[in-house]
């Protein structure tokens, strides 16, 4: 650490520009940056007093001077106790096995979001996986039906039973929930359950974009439209029409966009920077923000008009931890789409290697999950994961566990109300009518079976309790 209470960052890339701005990046964070333009200059830096003082280097898969795998090794050899994150192309999936099994700590998909840069950084710095992960599309591609979504809590399954349900309308979708918990996947489904579905969706993050290209990268410009407009520039509006357009991280987007996003919103018109008429689009919206966006109206941060305009429909998705009990079919779930990468392979996990994952915290829910399977996957040698392959998570001991009595019973049906009385026995039979449906994906007559009542008897209770078959 630098004497300023810095934290002291190794960057190695011979780019300027992507130096000049992981090192802006970085410093929001309270890093310093010093730079390697090659693998034999970084090597040298490491004996010097800034090299002995670093807390964490970051490569670019690209950087020149040596093959990025054999320097991350050499890196390794040299410095064992210190992060190394690599930095690689959107679907270099096979550049990212071997520069882990190398022994790179995690690596980051360019283009880089500010937010998820600075919590890998802080995660590989403390040792834990929380915040490490870009979203689970990025790393592995999967679109997803809703009946393909793994989870069977009820509080799980009643969201995404609304959001099934607001697919098929025209209606803006506002999705809350922590960061992790899989609000760009059902974002996709509700896409892919909707008539817009054969166009394919699009998605901006709204963090990931500086403030005063927010509305260029959106609506659009044209040529000469401000200083640098050297070209027209069809916005994010415009290549969504006829489809859907998801806006993540929707807080972030400066007041002044928000009030040009309202307009189109009501009007249907977009109006792009130096255009001399608007253009009309048929965009579906959907909007989703890791924060409570009434909360961020409160304080003034965001518009309360464009807050109800994007809440017609309202999906909160539950974070992991208050739906321990999908965690099992979670993992092998995600342990498939895991071995569908290049230079991975088909894995087990052994019952206590699930126990241990069941009883943790997943602060960063989802997306920490399959971060800590990925990593797992990528340094095992057996042909299934047990305890051994996830001593990060094992080190914590009881710091962020849940009492495993607790754990196990996450994914079931709650009997009591938190004042200590018992539920009422129609909403007791509502979730684990629930339950079953999620269980078993939707297929009536195998719910019917296993609850032990005929189809039309299932139905009937549907009606009467108010559920959807979605659910």
């Amino acid at each position: 650490m630098t004497r300023n209470g810095q934290r002291l960052l190794l960057l190695i890339d011979d780019e300027p520009a992507q130096r000049r701005l992981v090192a802006a990046l970085a410093a929001r964070g309270g890093w310093r940056a010093i730079f390697a333009a090659d693998g034999e200059t970084a090597i040298a830096t490491l004996g010097t007093q800034d090299g002995m003082q670093l807390d964490a280097i970051v490569l670019d898969h690209w950087a020149p001077g040596a093959d990025a795998t054999s320097l991350i090794a050499s890196l390794r050899e040299r410095r064992p106790a210190l992060p190394i994150l690599m930095l690689t192309a959107n679907g270099s999936v096979s550049h990212a096995v071997s520069a882990m099994r190398a022994g790179a700590t995690d690596f980051l998909v360019k283009p880089l979001a500010p937010d998820r840069f600075l919590a890998a950084l802080e995660a590989a710095v403390v040792g834990t996986s929380a915040g490490e992960l870009r979203p689970l599309t990025e790393k592995i591609p999967a679109l997803l039906a809703f009946d393909e979504i793994v989870g069977s809590s009820p509080d799980f399954r009643a969201a995404l039973a609304i959001a099934a349900k607001a697919a098929r309308a025209r209606v803006a979708i506002l999705l809350e929930g922590e960061i992790g918990v899989g609000k760009e996947v059902i974002a996709e489904a509700i896409h892919a359950a909707s008539p817009r579905a054969k166009k394919p969706m699009t998605t901006v993050n709204c963090g990931a974009i500086p403030a005063n290209l927010v509305e260029s990268e959106l609506f659009g410009h044209e040529k000469g439209a401000f200083t640098g407009a050297f070209e027209r520039k069809v916005g994010r509006f415009q290549e969504a029409d006829g489809a859907t357009l998801f806006l993540d991280e929707i807080d972030e987007m400066p007041l002044d966009a928000q009030v040009k996003l309202l307009h189109v919103l009501q009007t249907g018109e977009v109006h792009a920077i130096g255009a001399r008429h608007p253009r009309e689009v048929d965009v579906r919206v959907i909007a989703a923000t890791n924060k409570r966006l009434i909360d961020e109206v409160d304080a003034g941060r965001f518009r309360e008009d464009l807050y109800y305009r994007l809440n017609a429909v309202q999906v909160s998705i539950p974070p992991l931890r208050e739906r321990t009990g999908d965690i099992p079919a979670l993992a092998r779930h995600l342990l498939a789409r895991i071995a569908e990468q290049p230079g991975l392979r088909s894995l087990g996990i052994t019952d206590a290697a699930l126990a241990l994952l069941v009883q943790y915290d997943w602060p960063g829910n989802v997306r920490q999950l399959q971060n800590a399977l990925f990593r797992a996957a990528v340094l095992c040698e057996d042909s299934a994961l047990t305890e051994d392959d996830f001593p990060q998570i094992a080190s914590l001991g009881n710091r962020q566990r849940i009492p495993a009595a607790a754990a196990l019973g996450g994914g079931g049906v709650t009997l009591f109300r938190p004042d200590g009385n018992l539920r009422a026995l129609d909403e007791i039979e509502a979730d684990v009518i629930r339950l079953a449906i999620g269980h078993y994906r939707g297929r009536m007559t195998e719910v019917a079976r296993r609850l032990g009542i005929g189809r039309s008897t299932l139905y009937r209770k549907l009606g009467e309790l108010g559920i959807d078959n979605a659910a």
